[in-house]
């Protein structure tokens, strides 16, 4: 028995891509219980596409948006986060086509008490640009233009060897592809969510896992499984990286399991019962 599943997909003034990415999540062989959209601001190209979809959809498309304020990723997600009615959330990019048994095989992987990393395959920029001009979402993966061919393959019957010892010692284990993830919503609250003190882009999903794995949930890899395909784009600024990486760092050496700034001012908290006494140990 599967658990219900909220598929959050976060973008910002992207618009070709987002519906690429919608396609490719409406043609799922089993769909999310939901979609929710994490929009970080953008215009009304955006606000179109999402419209558009939503009449077509035979599941519920939310769209939550904020004000552009500069990148608020982690303050989005949160907000997304907070609105779905998934008791698992599998989160993607806007710039992600996904494969037809995505969804599945992230609800097939899921374990309680634990979060999963999965893999992406990048396209280039003329494989992205072609996706982009047809609007066909189907991926021939001995193309050109597709990277890292091995993390393309799905075999479930592989799923076991590399589920908890692949990419997962040392620092390895704060990894993870925020683009391809999954989580329970309860222990996302647990750890009050991402982290909104981080301004700009990186490493707000590696702070999530730490506190996530401070607080005793186990890191899972979905490789071979889940295949997530990432459209080309020029990289994002990293003007605050160095700050960001330092809250990184100082959650990773504190232990810390809870955050002051996160997704508790968007959800009705009933005290220490739903926190699990996670308010003795904040950032």
């Amino acid at each position: 028995m599967y658990p219900s599943s909220s598929l959050i997909i976060s973008t910002y003034n992207w618009p070709e891509a987002l519906t690429v990415c919608l396609k490719s999540a409406l043609r799922q062989e089993r769909l999310p219980d939901e979609i929710i959209i994490a929009d970080d601001g953008s215009g009304s190209a955006t606000k179109a596409v999402v419209q558009e979809f939503q009449k077509k959809s035979p599941i519920p498309i939310t769209h939550i948006w904020h004000e552009d304020n500069g990148f608020r990723l982690a303050h989005i997600r949160n907000k997304a986060i907070a609105a779905a009615s998934g008791e698992y959330i599998i989160q993607i990019d806007g710039d992600i086509l996904i494969h037809s048994h995505f969804v599945s095989d992230h609800l097939r992987f899921a374990q309680k008490n634990s979060f999963v990393r999965a893999s992406r395959i990048y396209l280039n920029e003329d494989a992205s640009g072609q996706i982009m001009r047809t609007q066909k979402t189907d991926i021939n993966l001995f193309n050109k233009g597709t990277s890292n061919l091995f993390s393309a393959f799905r075999v479930p019957v592989l799923w076991p060897l590399f589920a908890t010892t692949y990419k997962n010692k040392g620092d390895e284990r704060y990894e993870i592809h925020g683009c391809n993830m999954a989580f329970w919503k309860k222990d996302a609250v647990e750890v009050n969510g991402y982290n909104e003190a981080f301004s700009g882009w990186g490493p707000e999903d590696k702070e999530f896992v730490a506190r996530l794995l401070n607080a005793g949930k186990h890191k899972r890899f979905l490789k071979l499984g889940g295949l997530a395909f990432h459209l080309y784009h020029p990289e994002n600024s990293k003007h605050n990286l160095d700050t960001n990486e330092r809250l990184l760092m100082k959650t990773v050496r504190s232990g810390c399991t809870f955050c002051n700034s996160g997704i508790d001012k968007y959800i009705q908290l009933n005290g220490e019962e739903n926190l699990n006494g996670t308010r003795n140990s904040y950032l």
